[in-house]
């Protein structure tokens, strides 16, 4: 008996029809968390790096080479302010994708 309270004491003796209903619920509140989007599963992690490393290297050359042409057109420099900001696209491009692919797993974002 527990020194409590009649009846058995129930926070000594390890049920197993309990442990598994703890586990049951527990698995069942993070399928629920991951459905709601609470929290991320983390299967398509390297998807999702692979669409940001992706867009980083599309979106910095295409706008570079954009602001590039028209500077150019502007300026009647033709290929040359084009041929430069491309550069710098790529330069940027690199490093976006080293700082997202450097990040450590316990910093938010990663």
């Amino acid at each position: 008996m527990a020194e409590n309270g009649p009846g058995q004491d129930f926070h000594d003796a390890a049920d197993p029809r309990l442990t598994s209903l703890d586990d049951r619920l527990k698995q069942a509140r993070r399928d629920e968390a991951v459905r709601t989007g609470v929290v991320r599963d983390g299967g398509d992690a390297g998807y999702a790096l692979g669409n940001r490393v992706l867009a980083a290297l599309i979106g910095s050359l295409v706008g570079s080479a954009l602001i590039g042409w028209l500077l150019d057109r502007w300026f009647g420099t033709t290929p040359w302010v084009l041929i430069v900001m491309l550069f710098l696209g790529i330069g940027v491009a690199f490093r976006q994708i080293i700082r997202l692919t450097t990040k450590r797993p316990d910093e938010p974002g990663a």
